[in-house]
């Protein structure tokens, strides 16, 4: 088996596992803890289910990160970057990195203290925010696996 197979099939999985996740927490989680609990209660609900989906989200930017930047350097394409052409690949550049900051650093240093100061002032304020910001990066998600499917498929908005 080529070692360039084995990474775009581990990168796959690592995405599909990874935005599946943020996909069912955007679409089904949020929503039905909003639903079934107290504004008091929520964001301790969601933040107790949410933190071993962040486990699991982390190891899996992690390997989509890996498997990514070890495609780019076993293929040598880092010319790709300097095109408009090849957009996806800075777009799934950039949401990787929006996600890998969230998870590793904005997360577990800024906003679980945040969160947990405004949340027992504001709970319902709060949560709303959560999902805005869980609907945002969703989007530009499934914005960015439509442009990877489709350019990597020769299609070029520009």
């Amino acid at each position: 088996m080529s070692d360039l197979i084995l990474a775009r099939a581990l990168h796959v999985l690592a995405i599909v596992i990874w935005i599946g996740g943020v996909c069912m927490v955007t679409t089904v989680l949020l929503p039905t803890i909003r639903k079934n609990f107290s504004s008091s209660e929520r964001l301790s609900i969601f933040h107790r289910i949410e933190s071993r989906f962040a486990t699991q989200a982390r190891f899996t930017t992690l390997i989509a990160g890996l498997s990514g930047f070890y495609m780019v350097w076993r293929m040598q394409i880092w010319n790709r970057f300097e095109h408009i052409e090849f957009w996806w690949m800075h777009a799934m550049f950039l949401v990787w990195l929006i996600f890998t900051t969230m998870l590793f650093v904005i997360e577990p240093f800024i906003l679980n203290k945040k969160l947990g100061d405004s949340g027992q002032q504001q709970p319902d304020k709060v949560y709303v925010k959560v999902q805005r910001l869980h609907w945002f990066l969703l989007t530009i998600s499934f914005i960015t696996i439509i442009g990877v499917v489709m350019g990597s498929h020769g299609f070029a908005f520009f």
